[in-house]
């Protein structure tokens, strides 16, 4: 069903609209000053009232972040590839989903210890869930997206990688302004590449939820006739 490739697309709009609306939020009210130092994106949404909505769209893009991984790892397997390297992703994929909601959760002007944590799995964990997917791209088969869907994703992940490196490089030398610029491309190449998913979810015909009941035998359990579909 095509309507599934619906769901990459919207974290992408949804997530890139946000921040940028956050943005011009904390720029017109003067949380900001862009004539003394570019912003980083959590400096942004760290402030009332743009705090709020900083916070809703990082809850709701890491809850399609999160559907977005388990149905990956599905697929996936639907494809005949169980392994383990799936298994890696899906928790990375899970972990990138919990970080986003940590950084919209807790701001760095309020709780920066865990804000940072949160971070590091929406950034680090999330660019290393996409070198996974680049691995399963090459072993799945069929390939959706003919010849170019990997290189595309080769390429964005490097992209990514390189700028987080500024980006810490950059923070530690003192050079805010860049940094909050590699932090920006970053964020935007991940969207991106969440966004690419819809490729691969034009082909999903339909998701099945079985739920499992126990049987009269202790330790046994059925699987049931009601199918829940989505």
């Amino acid at each position: 069903m095509w309507a599934w490739a619906l769901l990459p697309i919207s974290v992408m709009v949804w997530a890139t609209a946000g921040i940028w609306i956050v943005y011009a939020m904390s720029v017109t009210n003067g949380s900001v000053n862009i004539t003394e130092v570019f912003p980083f994106i959590s400096t942004c949404g760290s402030y009332p009232p743009q705090s709020c909505i900083f916070g809703q769209v990082l809850n709701i893009g890491a809850m399609m972040v999160a559907w977005i991984a388990v149905m990956r790892f599905q697929q996936i397997r639907d494809y005949h590839c169980d392994s383990s390297l799936n298994s890696a992703s899906l928790a990375m994929g899970l972990l990138c989903a919990l970080g986003t909601s940590l950084v919209g959760n807790f701001q760095q002007s309020n709780q920066l210890e865990t804000h940072l944590v949160g971070a590091f799995l929406a950034f680090f964990i999330g660019t290393v869930y996409f070198w996974l997917q680049i691995v399963l791209t090459y072993k799945i088969k069929p390939r959706h997206g003919g010849c170019w869907i990997g290189p595309v994703r080769i390429i964005l992940c490097i992209v990514t990688t390189i700028f987080l490196i500024a980006m810490i490089v950059c923070a530690a030398f003192k050079m805010p302004s860049i940094a909050a610029i590699c932090e920006w491309v970053v964020a935007m190449a991940l969207f991106v590449m969440f966004g690419l998913f819809a490729v691969d979810f034009w082909f999903i015909d339909g998701l099945f939820i079985h739920v499992k009941k126990r049987t009269a035998i202790p330790n046994e359990i059925q699987i049931s006739t009601v199918t829940l579909t989505t």
